[in-house]
């Protein structure tokens, strides 16, 4: 009599689980089913409001595997190409749109163990990390030695260096160090064949395509991400913020656009809608005429700390602007890499945050259309927005969505009818739909529209380097699975 599908399936997984113990240790290799679970969803809002209910937004890992260098990462993806295991590198769980979800029983990598600073180079301003190191003990650890990575994003604390890399991440001083692109130099990866790939860190290449920034990016589907060699800057000799309060919102955001036109390098730009001024700055009188909050942040040598800060305060200042106390960035301040989505989750509201990037001259419109689209499917909505990580060119527009607490069955079709107005509207005013959160599975709907004949090449360098669609399968509008499960509306 032939074996059951099943018996055959434990015993593929028994077989596997013992060659992993034999690469990295029987205490690395996780098969019970409550440590699969803490693997089976990232910070996915959707899959947190599904967990409320005892429910998986995907499925459970098949095994959870840690380990401890990029010669055993290797070994792990020659392992996987031989017997066509699907694989999902995982940092620390941090992303918000299910790029370390599960959708087809794939085996979880949970680089952790791969936590140190390799080498630091004050000559050539640069320092080479594990990719999982976590990235608040990075930043303390380059702190005490004098130095900054500049990559400094909310979740700073519950993120992982890799993961910074791999999802394209940005940070809130991106106006003066850039984002994670930016800083990258160099990185050691480790492709679908098992093949090594080290890209050298130096100053700046010509030779050819950026093979650096296929891997920056591409949240585990083309490679696993084991080493980075990043740009540190010497920490600032002082750092000053300021609170401004704008006539309107208009006045702001054009005294954003003429400070970064004028070449100013703020470390920090924020400017926050009525809706989320309203709630940071409660009985301070100055934003009774000027409502419209914001804040900008200078550092660096003292002159030309000094200098940037009164060049950007004589633009702000045509626009209307008034200096406000400076309890609202002493608040900020203390409160930058807290996440409260979480929070007002567990609480049964349906909170979610959707940042979007946009021109100058189509950010007002787009943001009032926004604000009509997602009331009209819910008028209790909570929407708020506000303006950071600003260019010459335009800005990231950073909203929050909260639904009230309702029944699931009602809350679900209009947080997912809001998702769709949001990032249709964000390409029919010529923006991108992602600016620092990237792809995951949740934006994989819109990433024909916004890509173009662009994810078609995508595709095809997938299918070259990763032909069984083993490593992430599924995930930044790439192909999945034929038994994978959907994820919200991915």
């Amino acid at each position: 009599m032939p074996q059951s599908h099943a018996t055959t399936s434990t015993q593929q997984d028994e077989a596997l689980g013992e060659t992993l113990s034999r690469i990295v240790g029987t205490t690395h290799v996780l098969v019970g089913e409550d440590a699969r679970r803490e693997y089976a969803h990232d910070r996915l809002p959707y899959a947190n409001f599904q967990e409320r209910h005892g429910r998986l937004a995907g499925v459970l890992p098949r095994m959870v595997v840690r380990p401890g260098s990029t010669d055993e990462v290797r070994r792990i993806v020659e392992l996987s190409r031989d017997r066509k295991v699907q694989l999902i590198p995982y940092g620390n769980g941090s992303g918000v749109l299910g790029g370390a979800i599960p959708i087809s029983r794939e085996v979880t990598i949970d680089l952790r163990r791969m936590g140190s600073i390799l080498s630091l180079s004050p000559q050539d301003a640069m320092v080479t990390v594990e990719a999982g190191m976590n990235g608040g003990d990075f930043e303390a650890a380059l702190n005490e030695r004098g130095f900054t990575c500049g990559h400094l994003p909310q979740s700073l604390e519950i993120s992982t260096v890799g993961g910074w890399a791999a999802c394209r991440g940005g940070g809130q001083a991106s106006s003066r160090f850039g984002k994670i692109e930016d800083i990258v130099l160099g990185l050691k990866a480790i492709l679908p064949d098992a093949a090594p790939l080290d890209i050298q860190p130096v100053a700046r290449r010509a030779v050819g395509p950026s093979i650096r920034d296929l891997i920056v990016g591409s949240e585990g589907t083309l490679g696993i991400i084991t080493e980075l060699t990043l740009r540190i800057w010497k920490l600032p000799e002082v750092e000053r913020g300021t609170v401004l309060a704008f006539p309107n919102l208009r006045a702001a955001l054009d005294a954003a656009r003429d400070i970064m036109q004028a070449e100013l390098r703020p470390a920090v730009a924020r400017i926050y809608d009525r809706v989320e001024s309203d709630e940071r700055t409660a009985g301070i009188g100055v934003f009774a005429e000027n409502p419209i909050m914001a804040m900008f942040v200078f550092s660096g040598s003292k002159r030309l700390m000094e200098t940037e800060e009164a060049l950007a305060l004589e633009i702000a200042e045509e626009h209307g602007a008034r200096i406000a106390p400076q309890g609202p960035y002493e608040h900020w301040k203390q409160n930058r890499y807290v996440a409260f989505s979480q929070k007002w989750q567990a609480k049964g509201f349906y909170n979610d945050t959707i940042e979007v990037t946009a021109k100058w001259s189509e950010i007002p419109a787009m943001f009032e259309k926004m604000g009509k689209a997602v009331r009209a499917i819910c008028p209790e909505v909570h929407f708020g927005a506000h303006w950071s990580h600003i260019y010459p060119e335009g800005a990231c527009q950073y909203m929050t969505i909260r639904l009230p607490q309702m029944d699931e069955a009602e809350a679900l079709p209009m947080h997912a009818a809001m998702w769709d107005k949001i990032q249709s509207l964000t390409l029919d005013h010529d923006g991108s739909i992602a600016h620092h959160h990237g792809v995951g599975v949740f934006r994989n709907r819109w990433l024909e529209r916004e890509m173009g004949g662009g994810l078609a090449v995508l595709q095809q360098i997938k299918d070259a380097l990763d032909p069984d669609n083993l490593l992430n399968p599924g995930k930044v509008g790439l192909r999945a699975p034929k038994d994978a499960v959907t994820v919200g509306g991915a």
